[in-house]
């Protein structure tokens, strides 16, 4: 049995022991009981807010919020520990609208490209090391795969990430189809952000906003040896103001499509772009 499949029977056991129905247990927590049942299937981490809220109710003596972090361990493999919170929020989010000003985000990434990035960041990590972090990242994108429509995922890119290869032309090339093919089956929306743009809202750090049908929403940024997840609410509205005013700076969703086809043409007959015009 994994360790979050445990904790939740151990969870859903303590409840009903309690005799207490799942929107009794989350009553005056800012969760909702789908989110709860989810953790007692073991397809949720627990919060340490909702892991607190649940010891106080059930009398567990601290027990939940003590298991927090054996949880958090057993669902991030591949992972940096500092993504943790993030990893598992994706996985049962509503929308996801992410800025990727220097590196395609992960959701997108092809194996090659993930492939370049670990090897980069990472450059003294052996061959099955690199390869376990690319799997995982790999994983992720199954989001895209499944029969409904969630989550909703919007991405900026910035235009340098479309003309400054780190991949040879034939591996950008299927980069970049990547993108069109997601786009083209309405998984993802996505807008440029042109060079020739000037100052934007969002010209300091990456981000990614989260919403959840169950759960407040979440705002994540990430530098090249840490990350932050922000659930405070003041602070994820401030981003979320920042975020739509990028957006409402950046070139058209048909229009931004149009200009990676192009490039991702390119590509493929050798040639790198210098500008997206």
């Amino acid at each position: 049995m994994s360790v979050p499949t445990f904790y939740g029977k151990e969870l859903r056991w303590q409840r009903e022991a309690a005799r207490l129905s799942l929107e009794q247990l989350v009553a005056g927590s800012f969760y909702g009981k789908s989110h709860l049942s989810d953790i007692e299937r073991g397809e949720r981490r627990m919060p340490l807010d909702l892991a607190r809220h649940v010891d106080e109710v059930l009398k567990t003596n601290g027990f939940f919020e003590r298991n927090c972090e054996d949880v958090r361990r057993a669902r991030r493999a591949g992972h940096a520990e500092y993504y943790e919170k993030a990893l598992e929020a994706e996985k049962h989010a509503k929308t996801i609208e992410v800025w990727g000003p220097t590196i395609l985000p992960g959701l997108l990434q092809t194996p090659a490209y993930a492939r370049a990035v670990v090897r980069a960041t990472h450059p003294l990590s052996l061959d099955e090391e690199v390869e376990g972090k690319v799997t995982a990242r790999m994983a992720r994108a199954c989001l895209f795969e499944k029969d409904h429509r969630t989550p909703s995922y919007w991405a900026i890119l910035h235009e340098s990430l479309i003309t400054d290869a780190i991949l040879p032309p034939r591996e950008m090339a299927e980069q970049l189809d990547r993108i069109v093919e997601l786009s083209e089956r309405r998984r993802i929306a996505t807008q440029l952000i042109l060079r020739k743009c000037g100052p934007h809202p969002f010209m300091l750090g990456t981000g990614m906003i989260m919403t959840f049908p169950d759960a407040p929403p979440l705002f994540y940024t990430e530098s090249l040896h840490s990350g932050d997840t922000i659930d405070d609410p003041a602070l994820v509205e401030e981003y979320r103001r920042s975020y739509d005013l990028l957006r409402a700076v950046a070139l058209a969703p048909e229009a931004s499509l149009a200009m990676i086809k192009a490039a991702a043409e390119d590509y493929r007959n050798g040639k790198q772009p210098d500008r997206l015009e």
